[in-house]
Protein backbone atom coordinates (compact mmCIF):
# COMPACT_ATOMS: atom_id res chain seq x y z
CA UNK A 1 0.00 0.00 0.00
CA UNK A 2 1.31 3.42 -0.90
CA UNK A 3 1.39 6.51 1.26
CA UNK A 4 -1.66 8.72 1.08
CA UNK A 5 -2.13 10.63 -2.13
CA UNK A 6 -3.02 14.31 -2.43
CA UNK A 7 -6.75 13.65 -2.24
CA UNK A 8 -6.46 11.66 0.95
CA UNK A 9 -4.18 14.23 2.56
CA UNK A 10 -6.76 16.92 1.77
CA UNK A 11 -9.27 15.22 4.10
CA UNK A 12 -6.79 14.94 6.93
CA UNK A 13 -7.38 17.27 9.87
CA UNK A 14 -3.82 18.54 10.26
CA UNK A 15 -4.79 21.15 12.86
CA UNK A 16 -6.12 18.46 15.17
CA UNK A 17 -3.22 16.09 14.43
CA UNK A 18 -0.70 18.87 15.15
CA UNK A 19 -2.39 19.64 18.47
CA UNK A 20 -2.41 16.00 19.51
CA UNK A 21 1.25 15.54 18.52
CA UNK A 22 2.23 18.73 20.36
CA UNK A 23 0.72 17.42 23.59
CA UNK A 24 2.26 13.95 23.17
CA UNK A 25 5.71 15.42 22.62
CA UNK A 26 5.61 17.23 25.96
CA UNK A 27 6.54 13.74 27.16
CA UNK A 28 9.71 14.10 25.10
CA UNK A 29 10.37 17.48 26.71
CA UNK A 30 10.01 15.92 30.17
CA UNK A 31 12.20 12.99 29.09
CA UNK A 32 14.91 15.50 28.12
CA UNK A 33 14.44 17.84 31.07
CA UNK A 34 14.49 15.06 33.65
CA UNK A 35 17.59 13.53 32.03
CA UNK A 36 19.40 16.86 31.65
CA UNK A 37 18.64 18.30 35.10
CA UNK A 38 21.46 16.19 36.58
CA UNK A 39 24.03 17.99 34.39
CA UNK A 40 25.47 20.73 36.58
CA UNK A 41 24.31 19.31 39.92
CA UNK A 42 27.20 16.89 40.53
CA UNK A 43 29.07 19.32 42.80
CA UNK A 44 25.98 19.72 44.94
CA UNK A 45 25.47 15.96 45.15
CA UNK A 46 29.12 15.42 46.10
CA UNK A 47 28.97 18.08 48.81
CA UNK A 48 25.56 17.05 50.22
CA UNK A 49 26.10 13.29 50.23
CA UNK A 50 29.93 12.95 50.39
CA UNK A 51 30.16 11.01 47.13
CA UNK A 52 33.26 9.63 45.40
CA UNK A 53 33.46 9.07 41.63
CA UNK A 54 31.61 5.77 41.78
CA UNK A 55 28.98 7.33 44.04
CA UNK A 56 28.45 10.16 41.54
CA UNK A 57 28.04 7.59 38.77
CA UNK A 58 25.46 5.64 40.78
CA UNK A 59 23.46 8.77 41.68
CA UNK A 60 23.57 10.04 38.09
CA UNK A 61 22.75 6.60 36.70
CA UNK A 62 19.88 5.90 39.11
CA UNK A 63 17.40 7.42 36.68
CA UNK A 64 18.49 4.87 34.09
CA UNK A 65 17.50 1.90 36.26
CA UNK A 66 14.01 3.32 36.52
CA UNK A 67 14.03 4.16 32.82
CA UNK A 68 14.81 0.58 31.81
CA UNK A 69 12.01 -0.78 34.00
CA UNK A 70 9.67 2.02 32.90
CA UNK A 71 10.33 1.40 29.20
CA UNK A 72 9.71 -2.34 29.48
CA UNK A 73 6.67 -1.95 31.68
CA UNK A 74 5.20 0.85 29.59
CA UNK A 75 5.49 -1.10 26.35
CA UNK A 76 3.37 -3.88 27.81
CA UNK A 77 1.10 -1.57 29.83
CA UNK A 78 0.35 0.42 26.67
CA UNK A 79 -1.42 -2.67 25.32
CA UNK A 80 -3.52 -2.89 28.51
CA UNK A 81 -4.48 0.65 29.61
CA UNK A 82 -3.67 2.46 26.38
CA UNK A 83 -1.01 4.80 25.06
CA UNK A 84 -2.57 7.89 26.64
CA UNK A 85 -3.11 6.03 29.90
CA UNK A 86 0.61 5.27 30.17
CA UNK A 87 1.53 8.87 29.35
CA UNK A 88 -0.75 10.06 32.19
CA UNK A 89 1.05 7.73 34.59
CA UNK A 90 4.42 9.05 33.32
CA UNK A 91 3.36 12.66 33.93
CA UNK A 92 2.47 11.83 37.53
CA UNK A 93 5.83 10.12 38.03
CA UNK A 94 7.68 13.18 36.69
CA UNK A 95 5.88 15.40 39.19
CA UNK A 96 6.63 13.16 42.18
CA UNK A 97 10.27 12.71 41.15
CA UNK A 98 10.93 16.43 40.85
CA UNK A 99 9.72 17.04 44.39
CA UNK A 100 11.51 14.06 45.94
CA UNK A 101 14.90 14.51 44.24
CA UNK A 102 15.11 18.16 45.24
CA UNK A 103 14.17 17.41 48.85
CA UNK A 104 16.40 14.35 49.31
CA UNK A 105 18.38 14.37 52.57
CA UNK A 106 20.53 11.36 51.68
CA UNK A 107 22.00 9.63 48.66
CA UNK A 108 19.52 6.76 49.10
CA UNK A 109 16.52 9.13 49.13
CA UNK A 110 17.88 10.92 46.06
CA UNK A 111 18.32 7.63 44.23
CA UNK A 112 14.71 6.65 45.01
CA UNK A 113 13.47 9.99 43.66
CA UNK A 114 15.51 9.62 40.49
CA UNK A 115 14.38 6.02 39.95
CA UNK A 116 10.77 7.24 40.12
CA UNK A 117 11.64 9.91 37.55
CA UNK A 118 13.30 7.20 35.48
CA UNK A 119 10.08 5.19 35.42
CA UNK A 120 8.43 8.26 33.88
CA UNK A 121 11.27 8.85 31.43
CA UNK A 122 11.24 5.23 30.28
CA UNK A 123 7.46 5.23 29.91
CA UNK A 124 7.46 8.49 27.93
CA UNK A 125 10.41 7.40 25.78
CA UNK A 126 8.58 4.42 24.29
CA UNK A 127 4.93 5.50 24.52
CA UNK A 128 5.10 8.96 22.95
CA UNK A 129 6.68 7.73 19.66
CA UNK A 130 4.14 4.91 19.39
CA UNK A 131 1.22 7.24 20.05
CA UNK A 132 2.49 9.79 17.50
CA UNK A 133 3.05 7.14 14.82
CA UNK A 134 -0.48 5.80 15.40
CA UNK A 135 -2.27 9.14 14.94
CA UNK A 136 -0.34 10.51 11.92
CA UNK A 137 -0.54 9.80 8.16
CA UNK A 138 2.28 7.72 6.64
CA UNK A 139 3.60 10.39 4.29
CA UNK A 140 4.42 12.84 7.13
CA UNK A 141 4.83 10.35 9.96
CA UNK A 142 8.62 10.69 10.01
CA UNK A 143 8.51 14.47 10.29
CA UNK A 144 5.89 14.50 13.02
CA UNK A 145 7.56 11.65 14.93
CA UNK A 146 10.91 13.48 14.74
CA UNK A 147 9.40 16.34 16.77
CA UNK A 148 9.76 13.98 19.73
CA UNK A 149 13.57 14.27 19.50
CA UNK A 150 13.34 18.05 19.11
CA UNK A 151 11.37 18.17 22.32
CA UNK A 152 13.82 15.82 24.07
CA UNK A 153 16.69 18.15 23.15
CA UNK A 154 14.58 21.21 23.99
CA UNK A 155 13.99 19.67 27.41
CA UNK A 156 17.71 18.98 27.83
CA UNK A 157 18.58 22.51 26.73
CA UNK A 158 15.86 23.93 28.96
CA UNK A 159 17.43 22.11 31.90
CA UNK A 160 20.89 23.42 30.92
CA UNK A 161 19.61 27.01 30.67
CA UNK A 162 17.69 26.75 33.94
CA UNK A 163 20.70 25.22 35.73
CA UNK A 164 23.01 27.91 34.36
CA UNK A 165 20.63 30.71 35.39
CA UNK A 166 20.07 29.30 38.88
CA UNK A 167 23.80 28.75 39.46
CA UNK A 168 24.61 32.21 38.11
CA UNK A 169 21.97 33.89 40.26
CA UNK A 170 23.02 32.02 43.41
CA UNK A 171 26.77 32.34 42.76
CA UNK A 172 27.34 28.64 42.17
CA UNK A 173 25.40 25.38 42.13
CA UNK A 174 26.12 24.74 45.83
CA UNK A 175 25.38 28.32 46.97
CA UNK A 176 22.10 29.01 48.82
CA UNK A 177 19.17 30.33 46.78
CA UNK A 178 15.50 30.81 47.74
CA UNK A 179 14.41 29.77 51.25
CA UNK A 180 18.03 28.97 52.06
CA UNK A 181 18.13 25.84 49.87
CA UNK A 182 21.16 25.45 47.54
CA UNK A 183 20.70 26.11 43.82
CA UNK A 184 21.20 22.48 42.84
CA UNK A 185 18.01 21.48 44.71
CA UNK A 186 16.00 24.10 42.83
CA UNK A 187 17.37 22.63 39.58
CA UNK A 188 15.25 19.55 40.35
CA UNK A 189 12.23 21.31 41.88
CA UNK A 190 11.81 23.43 38.75
CA UNK A 191 10.77 20.29 36.83
CA UNK A 192 7.46 20.21 38.69
CA UNK A 193 6.02 23.04 36.56
CA UNK A 194 6.28 21.38 33.10
CA UNK A 195 5.29 18.03 34.64
CA UNK A 196 2.01 19.53 35.87
CA UNK A 197 1.37 21.13 32.45
CA UNK A 198 1.95 17.75 30.75
CA UNK A 199 -0.48 16.00 33.10
CA UNK A 200 -3.26 18.51 32.44
CA UNK A 201 -2.69 18.69 28.66
CA UNK A 202 -2.96 14.90 28.29
CA UNK A 203 -6.55 15.06 29.50
CA UNK A 204 -7.46 16.96 26.31
CA UNK A 205 -6.25 14.39 23.71
CA UNK A 206 -7.87 11.10 22.62
CA UNK A 207 -6.61 7.55 22.99
CA UNK A 208 -4.76 5.92 20.06
CA UNK A 209 -7.32 4.53 17.58
CA UNK A 210 -5.18 1.45 16.97
CA UNK A 211 -5.22 0.62 20.68
CA UNK A 212 -9.00 1.10 20.71
CA UNK A 213 -9.41 -1.39 17.85
CA UNK A 214 -7.13 -3.88 19.63
CA UNK A 215 -9.39 -3.60 22.71
CA UNK A 216 -12.52 -4.11 20.61
CA UNK A 217 -13.69 -0.51 21.06
CA UNK A 218 -14.33 0.13 17.37
CA UNK A 219 -17.01 2.84 17.78
CA UNK A 220 -14.61 4.93 19.85
CA UNK A 221 -11.81 4.21 17.39
CA UNK A 222 -14.03 5.32 14.51
CA UNK A 223 -14.77 8.59 16.29
CA UNK A 224 -11.05 9.33 16.77
CA UNK A 225 -10.13 8.32 13.21
CA UNK A 226 -12.96 10.46 11.82
CA UNK A 227 -11.56 13.49 13.68
CA UNK A 228 -8.08 12.68 12.36
CA UNK A 229 -8.70 11.59 8.75
CA UNK A 230 -12.40 11.94 7.88
CA UNK A 231 -15.30 9.46 7.94
CA UNK A 232 -14.49 7.49 4.76
CA UNK A 233 -10.86 7.03 5.74
CA UNK A 234 -11.90 6.01 9.27
CA UNK A 235 -13.89 3.01 8.03
CA UNK A 236 -11.03 1.89 5.77
CA UNK A 237 -8.47 2.27 8.56
CA UNK A 238 -10.50 0.22 11.04
CA UNK A 239 -10.73 -2.65 8.54
CA UNK A 240 -6.97 -2.48 7.87
CA UNK A 241 -6.07 -2.39 11.57
CA UNK A 242 -8.36 -5.34 12.26
CA UNK A 243 -6.80 -7.32 9.40
CA UNK A 244 -3.26 -6.57 10.62
CA UNK A 245 -3.85 -8.20 14.00
CA UNK A 246 -3.38 -11.89 14.83
CA UNK A 247 -5.53 -14.26 12.79
CA UNK A 248 -7.12 -15.65 15.94
CA UNK A 249 -7.74 -12.08 17.18
CA UNK A 250 -5.97 -12.67 20.51
CA UNK A 251 -4.77 -9.64 22.46
CA UNK A 252 -1.12 -8.64 21.91
CA UNK A 253 1.27 -10.48 24.23
CA UNK A 254 5.02 -10.80 24.74
CA UNK A 255 5.15 -14.28 23.18
CA UNK A 256 4.06 -12.74 19.86
CA UNK A 257 7.72 -11.71 19.48
CA UNK A 258 8.52 -15.36 18.76
CA UNK A 259 7.90 -16.40 15.15
CA UNK A 260 5.43 -19.28 15.37
CA UNK A 261 6.79 -20.95 12.22
CA UNK A 262 10.48 -20.94 13.21
CA UNK A 263 10.24 -20.83 16.99
CA UNK A 264 12.87 -18.07 16.99
CA UNK A 265 12.82 -14.40 17.95
CA UNK A 266 11.51 -12.32 15.05
CA UNK A 267 14.33 -10.63 13.05
CA UNK A 268 12.55 -7.27 13.33
CA UNK A 269 13.04 -7.39 17.11
CA UNK A 270 16.81 -7.89 16.74
CA UNK A 271 16.87 -4.89 14.39
CA UNK A 272 14.99 -2.81 16.97
CA UNK A 273 17.29 -3.90 19.81
CA UNK A 274 20.35 -3.11 17.69
CA UNK A 275 19.09 0.38 16.86
CA UNK A 276 18.34 1.04 20.53
CA UNK A 277 21.69 -0.22 21.83
CA UNK A 278 23.92 1.43 19.23
CA UNK A 279 22.21 4.77 19.81
CA UNK A 280 23.66 4.65 23.33
CA UNK A 281 26.99 2.89 22.73
CA UNK A 282 28.21 5.86 20.67
CA UNK A 283 28.31 7.72 24.02
CA UNK A 284 25.84 10.55 23.42
CA UNK A 285 24.61 10.74 27.00
CA UNK A 286 28.13 11.27 28.27
CA UNK A 287 27.80 14.71 26.67
CA UNK A 288 24.36 15.34 28.17
CA UNK A 289 24.92 13.90 31.66
CA UNK A 290 28.56 14.81 32.26
CA UNK A 291 29.15 17.73 29.91
CA UNK A 292 29.74 20.32 32.62
CA UNK A 293 32.06 18.04 34.61
CA UNK A 294 33.95 17.00 31.48
CA UNK A 295 34.69 20.53 30.28
CA UNK A 296 35.66 21.66 33.77
CA UNK A 297 38.12 18.73 33.88
CA UNK A 298 39.92 20.09 30.81
CA UNK A 299 40.25 23.63 32.10
CA UNK A 300 36.89 25.38 31.63
CA UNK A 301 35.29 27.31 34.50
CA UNK A 302 31.86 26.20 35.82
CA UNK A 303 30.24 29.13 33.97
CA UNK A 304 32.00 28.26 30.71
CA UNK A 305 31.17 24.56 31.05
CA UNK A 306 27.46 25.29 31.57
CA UNK A 307 27.50 27.63 28.55
CA UNK A 308 29.05 24.87 26.43
CA UNK A 309 26.09 22.67 27.49
CA UNK A 310 23.70 25.34 26.21
CA UNK A 311 25.65 25.58 22.93
CA UNK A 312 25.48 21.80 22.50
CA UNK A 313 21.76 21.82 23.21
CA UNK A 314 21.11 24.62 20.73
CA UNK A 315 23.10 22.86 18.00
CA UNK A 316 21.16 19.68 18.77
CA UNK A 317 17.83 21.42 18.24
CA UNK A 318 19.04 22.89 14.93
CA UNK A 319 20.24 19.46 13.80
CA UNK A 320 16.88 17.89 14.72
CA UNK A 321 15.09 20.49 12.60
CA UNK A 322 17.29 19.43 9.67
CA UNK A 323 16.34 15.81 10.37
CA UNK A 324 12.63 16.74 10.32
CA UNK A 325 13.11 18.32 6.90
CA UNK A 326 14.95 15.26 5.53
CA UNK A 327 13.48 12.15 7.17
CA UNK A 328 10.43 11.81 4.88
CA UNK A 329 12.46 12.85 1.83
CA UNK A 330 15.72 10.90 2.06
CA UNK A 331 14.33 8.13 4.22
CA UNK A 332 15.43 6.76 7.57
CA UNK A 333 18.29 4.45 6.52
CA UNK A 334 20.40 7.03 4.63
CA UNK A 335 20.29 9.40 7.61
CA UNK A 336 21.43 6.61 9.95
CA UNK A 337 24.37 5.78 7.67
CA UNK A 338 25.43 9.42 7.39
CA UNK A 339 25.18 9.81 11.15
CA UNK A 340 27.27 6.71 11.87
CA UNK A 341 30.04 7.85 9.53
CA UNK A 342 30.06 11.42 10.87
CA UNK A 343 30.08 10.29 14.50
CA UNK A 344 32.95 7.88 13.89
CA UNK A 345 35.15 10.66 12.47
CA UNK A 346 34.26 13.30 15.09
CA UNK A 347 34.59 10.92 18.05
CA UNK A 348 37.99 9.79 16.81
CA UNK A 349 39.00 13.47 16.60
CA UNK A 350 37.88 14.08 20.19
CA UNK A 351 39.88 11.01 21.25
CA UNK A 352 42.98 12.39 19.52
CA UNK A 353 42.60 15.78 21.24
CA UNK A 354 42.25 14.17 24.67
CA UNK A 355 45.26 11.92 23.99
CA UNK A 356 47.45 15.04 24.09
CA UNK A 357 46.26 16.10 27.57
CA UNK A 358 48.84 17.02 30.20
CA UNK A 359 48.27 17.33 33.99
CA UNK A 360 47.17 20.74 35.30
CA UNK A 361 46.43 22.25 38.70
CA UNK A 362 42.70 21.38 38.70
CA UNK A 363 42.54 18.64 36.07
CA UNK A 364 44.18 18.33 32.68
CA UNK A 365 45.17 20.83 30.00
CA UNK A 366 44.89 20.35 26.25
CA UNK A 367 47.96 22.02 24.71
CA UNK A 368 47.93 24.38 21.73
CA UNK A 369 44.66 24.42 19.81
CA UNK A 370 43.63 20.95 20.94
CA UNK A 371 41.07 22.35 23.41
CA UNK A 372 39.35 24.14 20.54
CA UNK A 373 39.64 21.02 18.35
CA UNK A 374 38.01 18.91 21.08
CA UNK A 375 35.22 21.43 21.56
CA UNK A 376 34.47 21.77 17.82
CA UNK A 377 34.66 18.01 17.21
CA UNK A 378 32.42 17.26 20.22
CA UNK A 379 29.78 19.68 18.98
CA UNK A 380 29.99 18.34 15.41
CA UNK A 381 29.48 14.90 16.90
CA UNK A 382 26.33 16.18 18.64
CA UNK A 383 25.13 17.58 15.29
CA UNK A 384 25.70 14.28 13.45
CA UNK A 385 23.89 12.38 16.20
CA UNK A 386 20.87 14.66 16.22
CA UNK A 387 20.48 14.79 12.47
CA UNK A 388 20.37 10.99 12.40
CA UNK A 389 20.39 8.49 15.26
CA UNK A 390 18.82 10.85 17.80
CA UNK A 391 15.43 11.31 16.09
CA UNK A 392 15.51 8.45 13.56
CA UNK A 393 15.94 5.68 16.12
CA UNK A 394 12.78 6.80 17.93
CA UNK A 395 10.91 7.27 14.63
CA UNK A 396 11.77 3.73 13.57
CA UNK A 397 10.98 2.10 16.90
CA UNK A 398 7.60 3.81 16.85
CA UNK A 399 6.72 2.56 13.37
CA UNK A 400 8.79 -0.50 12.37
CA UNK A 401 6.88 -3.16 14.35
CA UNK A 402 3.58 -4.61 13.05
CA UNK A 403 0.46 -3.65 15.03
CA UNK A 404 0.25 -7.01 16.83
CA UNK A 405 3.74 -6.71 18.35
CA UNK A 406 4.27 -2.94 18.53
CA UNK A 407 3.80 -2.67 22.29
CA UNK A 408 5.86 -5.78 23.05
CA UNK A 409 8.58 -4.84 20.56
CA UNK A 410 8.87 -1.38 22.08
CA UNK A 411 9.00 -2.90 25.56
CA UNK A 412 12.03 -5.03 24.75
CA UNK A 413 13.83 -2.50 22.55
CA UNK A 414 13.16 0.30 25.03
CA UNK A 415 14.47 -1.83 27.89
CA UNK A 416 17.64 -2.59 25.90
CA UNK A 417 18.09 1.11 25.10
CA UNK A 418 18.02 2.14 28.74
CA UNK A 419 20.25 -0.72 29.91
CA UNK A 420 22.81 0.38 27.30
CA UNK A 421 22.37 3.99 28.45
CA UNK A 422 23.00 2.93 32.06
CA UNK A 423 26.08 0.91 31.13
CA UNK A 424 27.63 3.90 29.35
CA UNK A 425 26.61 6.55 31.87
CA UNK A 426 27.49 4.72 35.09
CA UNK A 427 30.85 3.53 33.75
CA UNK A 428 32.02 6.91 32.41
CA UNK A 429 33.28 8.52 35.67
CA UNK A 430 35.52 5.50 36.29
CA UNK A 431 36.65 5.26 32.66
CA UNK A 432 37.79 8.90 32.82
CA UNK A 433 40.39 7.72 35.35
CA UNK A 434 41.25 4.35 33.79
CA UNK A 435 41.89 3.94 30.89
CA UNK A 436 41.29 7.69 30.38
CA UNK A 437 39.32 10.02 28.12
CA UNK A 438 41.13 9.23 24.86
CA UNK A 439 40.61 5.42 24.89
CA UNK A 440 37.02 5.88 26.10
CA UNK A 441 36.11 8.18 23.21
CA UNK A 442 37.95 5.90 20.80
CA UNK A 443 35.72 3.04 21.97
CA UNK A 444 32.63 5.16 21.26
CA UNK A 445 34.05 5.86 17.78
CA UNK A 446 34.45 2.11 17.21
CA UNK A 447 30.80 1.52 18.08
CA UNK A 448 29.85 4.23 15.57
CA UNK A 449 31.77 2.32 12.88
CA UNK A 450 30.06 -0.96 13.81
CA UNK A 451 26.66 0.77 13.75
CA UNK A 452 27.25 1.77 10.12
CA UNK A 453 27.58 -1.85 9.01
CA UNK A 454 24.71 -2.94 11.25
CA UNK A 455 22.35 -0.49 9.52
CA UNK A 456 23.54 -1.54 6.06
CA UNK A 457 22.91 -5.20 6.80
CA UNK A 458 19.83 -5.39 9.03
CA UNK A 459 17.77 -2.19 8.91
CA UNK A 460 15.01 -1.87 6.30
CA UNK A 461 13.54 1.42 5.10
CA UNK A 462 10.10 2.33 6.50
CA UNK A 463 9.53 5.67 4.77
CA UNK A 464 5.98 6.00 3.42
CA UNK A 465 4.91 2.50 4.55
CA UNK A 466 1.54 2.30 6.33
CA UNK A 467 1.71 0.89 9.86
CA UNK A 468 -0.65 -1.91 8.83
CA UNK A 469 1.87 -2.95 6.14
CA UNK A 470 4.91 -3.28 8.42
CA UNK A 471 6.43 -6.74 8.20
CA UNK A 472 7.93 -8.58 11.13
Amino acid sequence: MQAQGPGEVGRTNFAFITTVVAVATIGGFMFGYDSGAINGTQKGLEAAFGLDRLGVGINVGAILVGSAVGAFGAGRLADIIGRRGVMLVAAGLFLVSALLAGAADSSAAFIVGRIIGGLGVGAASVTSPVYISEVTPANVRGRLSSIQQVMIITGLTGAFVANYALAKFAGGSTAPLWMGYPAWRWMFWLQAAPAAIYLLALLAIPESPRFLVIKGLEPQARDVLTRLFGAAEADRKIAEIRDSLAADHHRPKLSDLIDKTTGKVRPILWAGIGLAVFQQFVGINVVFYYGATLWEAVGFTEDQALLVNILSGSLSIAACLVAIALVDWTGRKPLLLIGSAGMAVTLATVAYAFSTAIPGETGVILPGNNGVIALVAANLYVVFFNVSWGPVMWVMLGEMFPNQIRGSGLAVAGFAQWIANAAVSVSFPSLVVTPGLAPTYLAYAAFAVISFFFVRALVHETRGVELEDMKG
